[in-house]
């Protein structure tokens, strides 16, 4: 029979299969091995590009890629032109109008600045504070000084004809503005004239209110010139406020001091070296109108200080009244005139500062003439301030 022929046939054809069956798993397994080998070693070689660094912290914030350090914040705004007002006077005292740009030199801290404006007639609108003292140590004298303060006005103001402002204010134990800026000087001569003397006597105090809150409102510096007019003895008795603190903000705000001292003829006075410490220190200058001799008819007996009263024995030499009083009048009126000529003829030099940047500090400008025979009055400084 056939029989175990075809049985023996069927068990080598399943040996064949199943060897087959085992070759197709084992190939299987194998090409399973290799590609999981494959991935594994992958897996340096998809680390060559480094994984991102830690967020920095502390001073490695401010670092950069390459770990240098940030530069510093610096200023980028730019001081603009700084304009600063010259007077010129000749050995007389009077006004030389007739210098050119080549004459003058211009120095900030010490190094020179190339003038890029000049004028010689100063058209740059003041803005000027009269400040009166009321005290009643200016009882006696404040008729005068009334008067004075007046023909003042006019000058300046120009009868109004002028982009010029002036304010009035007074001081005794306090101080007050009697009139806001205005150019109107028959307006200021109707609140001059209602004046009438107070107690105590803040001499600081007032200066320094003018500059805070009046000064410094005007608008930016280089478009006006500030100017305060002080007519005082100079004495000070109770001020909140110091000198120097008066000198700082005079120049922070860009403000000249002119003083007319009024202590009376023959008195020694020490409010007079204050008078010119401030006038020095910002630019302006200071005037004793009152030390002229008030006449050979008077040089006796006329000592007292502000307080002449009935029993004064200068009451019966006349020096309320007659040639002294019209002298007083002339002289303080001439003082005031004299600063409001001055105004007027002032020459402007500009200059844009090399040291440029906006860093709040004070900056000292010096002026010099080529002409010897000059006295020059400038102003001394400024704070490079945005503000």
């Amino acid at each position: 029979m056939n029989t175990s022929g075809y049985m023996g046939s069927s068990a080598k054809d399943r040996k064949k299969r199943a060897r087959g069956r085992w070759k197709a798993i084992s190939a299987a397994l194998a090409l399973a091995a290799i590609v999981a080998g494959v991935g594994t070693r992958n897996t340096p070689a998809q680390q060559s590009t480094p994984p991102a660094a830690p967020a920095a912290t502390g001073d490695a914030a401010h670092q950069g890629a390459v770990g240098t350090p940030e530069k510093p914040a610096t200023i980028h705004a730019n001081v603009e032109l700084v304009n600063v007002p010259v007077m010129v006077l000749n050995k007389r005292g009077m006004p030389v109008i007739d210098l050119e740009k080549d004459d003058f030199q211009i120095f900030e801290d010490g190094v020179e600045q190339k003038i890029i404006h000049f004028d010689r007639e100063t058209r740059t609108p003041l803005r000027i504070g009269l400040i009166m003292d009321t005290s009643n140590s200016a009882r006696s004298k404040l008729e005068y000084e009334k008067e004075a303060a007046s023909e003042f006005a006019y000058v300046v103001l120009r009868n109004g004809n002028t982009k010029n402002q002036l304010f009035l204010q007074t001081f005794d134990s306090t101080t007050s503005i009697i009139q806001d800026f205005t150019s109107d000087p028959d307006l200021l001569n109707e609140k001059v004239r209602d004046l009438k003397p107070g107690g105590g006597k803040a001499l600081y105090d007032a200066i320094y209110f003018a500059c805070r809150e009046k000064m410094r409102n005007t608008g930016p510096a280089e478009d006006t010139r500030r100017v305060l007019v002080i007519l005082s003895d100079g004495l000070d008795v109770q001020s909140q406020h110091t000198l120097d603190q008066v000198v700082s903000i005079a120049r922070m705000t860009e403000t000249m001091i002119y003083t007319v001292g009024t202590a009376t003829y023959g008195f020694s006075n020490s409010g007079d070296k204050l008078l010119e410490d401030l006038s020095a220190e910002t630019g302006g200058y200071p005037s004793f109108p009152m030390r002229v001799a008030p006449g050979t008819d008077y040089e006796t007996g006329y000592m007292s200080h502000g307080q002449i009263g009935e029993t004064s024995q200068n009451k019966g030499l006349g020096a309320e009244t007659g040639r002294f009083s019209a002298e007083r009048l002339v002289h303080l009126a001439d003082a005031l005139q004299v600063i409001g000529r001055d105004l007027d003829e002032q020459y402007t030099i500009g200059y844009r500062p090399k040291r440029d940047a906006y860093d709040g500090t004070y900056r000292n400008i010096k002026v010099v003439c080529t002409h010897r025979a000059v006295a020059l009055r400038w102003k001394p400084g400024y704070f490079a301030t945005a503000e």
